[in-house]
């Protein structure tokens, strides 16, 4: 293999490149790392589906585009670490390439899968733009996912069936692999299909094909709680459905696919013709959102493909409910008339009427900031009378309708980082990037390379105010080098400003439960004089001094809107953004939904599952796929309780030999009266007990260390369950741990090393946004909140000076 990863050549290279803005703003390249020199590209000649093959040593011709690596969603982050996907050059060899790239330590580690790139309908000598390989990390496990773009591949195409067992591709790892130390980030830590390959036909294993055939367009994304999504387009140009699907940690599962749209749109009532959608879903500021442009199979009217600018968004997080159209007005999903989402038209803004005059294709984009600035991008060319325009299309915060600019330079892409949106590309194959506030088109450059390598084309990824761009370099032939330049954005905040770091945007809290409003706030040019809490835009209580923060008890079920408003010491005022949370009255009973240990009350002992026996374990360490786990699962009217470990199964309250409590070996969900339980919980020490639905007998362990089914309900008849989310410590050696108290925290927390005394210490949110990063020189950090964390999880990296890795999760409460 050609790739070198040497530390040479891996690092970092601080090339100052500063341009002023606002008189004082830096936008910097931080660094450039190859990621290889051997990616991928097609070199040769477009040619149509039935070119000849022209062998491996020929130049690599193609059917749509010459990109396929650095192209597509292949470049994602999680905690320290940049992943990005490829395709291994030159034409012979076109494997699966996946790299990761940690921006601590500069070292880089490559896993090459034995699939490869499949070339347009299975014809591998002509390369197939479209064939790009997204990537995903679910913060919540550590889990890897990729997704291969087949460009809508069925049993019937291509048309002599050579993909009929190929025309979907999914690769996933196994949990906590996204971390792993570089020795140990290897191809064995992906899950194989039945027949010991790594490409799977489904999301959860098996075939599915009315399902997942003809989809095209995959795409990750994550929500505010870690969730990770995908979506594709299924179908076909002129009358596709975008539907997406969520990842579920706890059980390593996706979600059925929810739909946005159909096909077949026409079937419906008052819809004349089937229509599909070229866009994207995204997770943009709190919100699910969709833009696209709608191409019609009306083939009769002046538009060439698309026509239209369509956007909405949802108020549920998952997005299975809850979606408005611009102007607030709701709509159910599946959405069948793309005119209820309409924002403008680009065609309205050229002249020519013939069929077909109109081309509306490249050059789309969207995004929102945090103020909640709405901004669209489209390019019109009139080809009746050779006229091609750009526009820019935004709706400022708090506007009712949205603003066509035509006074604008034209992009492909449009991002966002805080309340700023940006152009980023690339002009004579150098990086430059371009930057205007929130709700306006006043576009400056701040940045523009004038030297070093000159690129084909990339891809870009923002997070944490930094730009990933993934770049092909302009060289020559079928294998060509990848490039990641990181580039500091310089994000500055509006000086005074307010935010909630407490509660988060569509929790849930019980009825009875203390609900901490907080809040963070600052006037870089004065003082905060206070900052007051609203609920339900009723004042509800104020605090003057940091950190900011009022309890709140809710005394009746219900959706709740909190907002904070900052007063500084001129006694003007700035808001923070509404978030909505819901209230309802909690069932302390129903475990279902987390996997649990089981421990006794009095004893300490874990419930821990050995062949079809059940006893107990002095620890909850060591676990073995799952037996010292457990799963309250729903059956009928009681709960069965299944050992995660996959080949023990439901408990069963035997009666021979009597009162004993064995494995079955059965799944989930169960409705044999010996297998059903009562779940009672006690409020007055925080403990349940486990009843047999067939004689009310009590889960028990006796003095003698027994587990069986008994009818005193004593203490020993008392269990409390523990969450495996609440993990304090996960210790990757044995002479390098560190331990997390307390956990939960509140207002500060303290974290004690063993086996070091210096380190650097990264503390990120479910995002993976940086909340706190340092440097320690001794064998203790303590940390006071001061607004910082807000209620939630957050993962903690501990690297030392050996490069050995601590990981732990952190809640806030």
């Amino acid at each position: 293999m050609k790739n070198n990863y040497s530390k040479k050549q891996c690092c970092i290279h601080f090339i100052v490149l500063i341009l002023c803005f606002l008189g004082h703003a830096q936008v910097v390249l931080e660094s450039e790392v190859k990621i290889s020199d051997i990616g991928l590209h097609f070199d040769g000649s477009k040619v149509s589906s039935g070119a000849t093959n022209t062998g491996e040593s020929a130049p690599y011709d193609y059917f749509f585009g010459n990109k396929i690596s650095a192209h597509g969603d292949c470049i994602t982050s999680y905690n320290e670490f940049v992943f990005t996907t490829w395709y291994k050059g030159g034409k012979g060899q076109r494997n699966v390439m996946l790299t990761r790239y940690n921006t601590i330590t500069g070292t880089m580690a490559t896993i090459e899968f034995p699939h490869r790139h499949t070339g347009y309908q299975n014809k591998w000598w002509i390369g197939e733009s479209h064939n790009t390989i997204a990537v995903g990390v679910s913060p919540l496990n550590g889990t890897i996912h990729l997704l291969y773009d087949m460009h809508s591949y069925s049993n019937t195409r291509p048309s002599d069936g050579s993909l009929s067992n190929d025309y979907f591709r999914y690769s996933f790892s196994i949990a906590n692999a996204a971390e792993l130390p570089d020795a140990e980030f290897t191809l064995d830590k992906f899950v194989q299909n039945n027949n010991g390959g790594y490409k799977h036909l489904s999301l959860n294993g098996g075939e599915d094909y009315s399902n997942f055939s003809a989809l095209t367009y995959p795409k990750f994304f994550l929500n505010d709680s870690g969730d990770l999504f995908m979506y594709m387009r299924e179908g076909g140009n002129n009358n596709g459905a975008y539907k997406f699907s969520k990842y579920e940690a706890t059980t390593s599962t996706w979600s059925s696919f929810t739909h946005f749209n159909v096909l077949n749109a026409r079937s419906q009532s008052g819809i004349t013709y089937n229509w599909g959608l070229y866009g994207d879903i995204k997770y943009v500021n709190g919100k699910m959102r969709i833009g696209f442009q709608k191409r019609s199979q009306n083939n009769s009217d002046k538009y060439q493909y698309q026509n239209g600018v369509y956007y909405a968004y949802s108020d549920d997080q998952d997005g299975f409910t809850g979606w408005k159209n611009h102007q607030g007005q709701s709509f159910s999903l599946p959405l069948y008339d793309a005119e209820f989402i309409k924002v403008m038209e680009p065609g309205d803004y050229v002249q020519g009427t013939n069929t077909d005059a109109i081309n509306i294709v490249q050059d789309f984009d969207w995004t929102v900031t945090e103020n909640e600035d709405v901004h669209i991008i489209s390019r019109v060319r009139d080809n009746q009378f050779n006229v091609t325009k750009y526009l820019h299309t935004y709706k400022p915060s708090g506007a009712t309708d949205f603003i066509t600019s035509e006074d604008f330079a034209g992009a492909e892409a449009i991002y966002t980082a805080g309340d700023d949106v940006f152009i980023i590309g690339l002009t004579n194959g150098r990086v430059y990037v371009e930057k205007a506030q929130g709700g306006t088109n006043n576009f400056t450059r701040v940045y523009q390379a004038t030297s070093g390598k000159v690129f084909n084309h990339g891809q870009v990824y923002i997070a944490n105010g930094k730009l990933y761009y993934y770049l092909m370099h302009r060289t020559s032939g079928n294998e060509q080098p990848l490039y990641l330049q990181i580039i500091d954005l310089d994000i500055v905040k509006d000086p005074f400003r307010v935010s909630l770091t407490s509660p988060f945007p569509d929790e849930t809290y019980s009825l009875g439960e203390t609900v901490q409003i907080s809040a963070d706030a600052i006037d870089e040019n004065g003082s905060i004089s206070k900052v007051e809490f609203l609920v339900n835009g009723a004042t509800f209580g104020e605090d003057s001094s940091v950190p900011y923060a009022i309890d709140w008890l809710p005394n009746t079920e219900g959706i709740y809107t909190v907002q904070a408003v900052a007063y500084n010491a001129s006694n003007e005022t700035v808001s923070s953004n509404k978030i909505t949370i819901n209230v309802e009255e909690e069932d302390p009973t129903d475990l279902t939904g987390d996997i649990y240990r089981i421990k006794n009350f009095v004893t300490g002992k874990y419930l821990h599952s050995v062949g079809a026996d059940v006893v107990e374990s002095d620890n909850a360490s060591n676990v073995a796929a799952g037996d010292k786990e457990w799963e309250f699962v729903k059956a009928g009217n009681y709960f069965n309780i299944e050992s995660k470990r996959s080949d023990r199964g439901i408990l069963r309250a035997a009666g021979n030999p009597p009162n004993d409590i064995i494995n079955t070996g059965f799944s989930a969900p169960r409705e044999d009266s010996d297998k059903q339980f009562n779940v009672a919980y006690n409020s007055s020490d925080g403990t349940y007990q486990f009843l047999t639905r067939n004689n009310a007998n009590y889960l028990y362990q006796n003095t003698s260390g027994i587990i069986e089914h008994i009818g005193n309900s004593d203490d020993r008849s008392k269990w409390i369950v523990e969450s495996t989310t609440l993990s304090t410590s996960k210790v990757e050696t044995d002479s390098f741990s560190a331990k997390v108290f307390p956990n939960p925290a509140n207002h500060q927390f303290t974290i004690l090393f063993n086996g070091v005394n210096k380190a650097n210490i990264i503390i990120n949110d479910m995002l993976g946004k940086v909340i706190l990063q340092n440097r320690i020189n001794s064998n203790r950090m303590d940390i006071e909140n001061n607004g910082r964390f807000k209620s939630g999880l957050y993962l903690i990296t501990v690297i030392d000076d050996n490069q050995r890795v601590f990981r732990s999760k952190l809640i806030i409460k």
